[in-house]
């Protein structure tokens, strides 16, 4: 989610997460390029941004609400492909439920993005609704939040076309998750859909006006291209022409602003602590599920990777699976980081592992009890993802008829 890095300074502070734009409207003036969609400084030279984020593992992912009666608006969501894991959870759902008390939410689950790679057609239909329960059973709260399947909302795709149009070729090559997956599939497997969901992943987050998108590292750069994609259509379309069309004018789609998770949410591989845990690797073993029994959870720790050192410690780049099983440790108990620190310095390996294994059996059963009972209920997901999908229907359409508008297009 290259090209210009994000147009924002972002800092969440230790003690009170808030965002601190560092560019604002009049604070310089600044002109849109036409040719490359880059921000001209009066001296006519580009000007490039960097995100520099600082956060604390010890405390919630909870921005400051806005101080207006209309909530800020934040979307996000999660592919139903393979076991929901504890790092998407950690990375992801379990801060949505602090963001939703404050801000609009839209939580959806992106099936469209499944397909880009080869998946199994008979079970997606099942992971979908698997992911549905799991988003609820995790405590996302329907009166809340906005729970509904990407596919079901079908403006989703239209103004993916729509945006398709827009985007240059270039901007898409460079994305760094395409080169990634397309040099492991090679050239001959590779799907156009793996080159263009980049304008998809836009598509889902401009369509709903999103003021926020939270984002974990290897999804910045998509953000980039969003954010790019949203300036250069308002460019290309937006205020007096729009206005000739018949529109209100003004900008068509708001540029949203990346919520980066804290540090500490991103839960690396029990097999190799320098890699993130993934849906993707070939080895469960790699991995926690939300839904994994017991038993499961007991083995996987028992076996997971560790280290030949002495007693446990954080942030000790020579220890890796240290620091990342007392990271887990650490958001599983609720505890801070200084007292897990304490508790674990002298504690030795088979010691820390029963009570890691303890930790993450107490925090996943309810998840799991209230899951079931969901998925016992057919009727009741059906209801939440089709009133959900409603609700984002409404928001979506209102957008992309306007950018139907504005970019020429017969009236319906």
């Amino acid at each position: 989610m290259g090209r210009p890095v994000l147009s924002h300074f972002l800092t969440l502070s230790h003690s009170y997460p808030h965002f601190t734009p560092s560019l604002r409207r009049g604070q310089f003036p600044v002109k849109y390029m036409k040719t490359t969609g880059l921000l001209l400084s009066p001296s006519r030279r580009p000007i490039r941004f960097r995100c520099f984020c600082s956060v604390s593992v010890s405390e919630p992912l909870v921005p400051q609400s806005p101080p207006t009666t209309v909530k800020k608006r934040i979307v996000s969501g999660v592919q139903p492909t393979g076991s929901i894991h504890l790092g998407n959870y950690l990375g992801a759902i379990k801060n949505w439920i602090s963001l939703q008390n404050s801000y609009d939410t839209l939580f959806f689950i992106v099936d469209l993005h499944a397909i880009t790679l080869p998946y199994d057609a008979q079970k997606l239909s099942k992971a979908t609704r698997d992911t549905a329960a799991i988003y609820l059973a995790c405590g996302v709260d329907t009166s809340k939040a906005s729970v509904f399947v990407q596919s079901h909302v079908r403006a989703h795709v239209e103004l993916m076309w729509l945006l398709s149009s827009a985007t240059p070729i270039g901007w898409l090559n460079r994305m760094i998750q395409f080169k990634e997956k397309s040099r492991k599939a090679g050239d001959e497997n590779v799907a156009v859909a793996l080159l263009t969901y980049p304008v998809l992943m836009a598509s889902d987050i401009l369509l709903y006006q999103s003021d926020f998108v939270p984002v974990g590292e290897d999804q910045k750069q998509h953000l980039e291209l969003t954010r790019e994609l949203a300036e250069r259509v308002n460019f290309l379309y937006g205020g007096r022409k729009w206005k000739k069309l018949g529109g209100r004018g003004g900008t068509i789609f708001k540029v949203p602003e990346p919520l980066i998770p804290p540090t500490g949410a991103r839960v690396m591989s029990l097999t190799d602590g320098l890699s993130k845990m993934s849906k993707s690797a070939p080895s469960d073993q790699s991995r926690i599920n939300l839904l994994d029994s017991k038993d499961i959870i007991a083995n996987k720790i028992k076996r997971c990777k560790t280290d030949s050192f002495i007693g446990m410690e954080f942030d000790n780049p020579e220890r890796p699976e240290s620091n990342n099983l007392l990271s887990i440790y650490q958001l599983m108990s609720g505890k801070t980081k200084e007292e897990v620190a304490q508790e674990c310095e002298n504690m030795n390996w088979g010691t820390f592992k029963i009570l890691l294994t303890d930790a993450l059996i107490d925090h996943l059963q309810p998840i799991q009890v209230r899951y079931e009972e969901i998925m016992s209920d057919s009727a009741y997901l059906d209801r939440v993802l089709a009133e959900g999908a409603t609700k984002a229907a409404d928001i979506a359409d209102a957008t992309l008829n306007n950018v139907y508008q504005a970019m020429g297009f017969l009236r319906r």
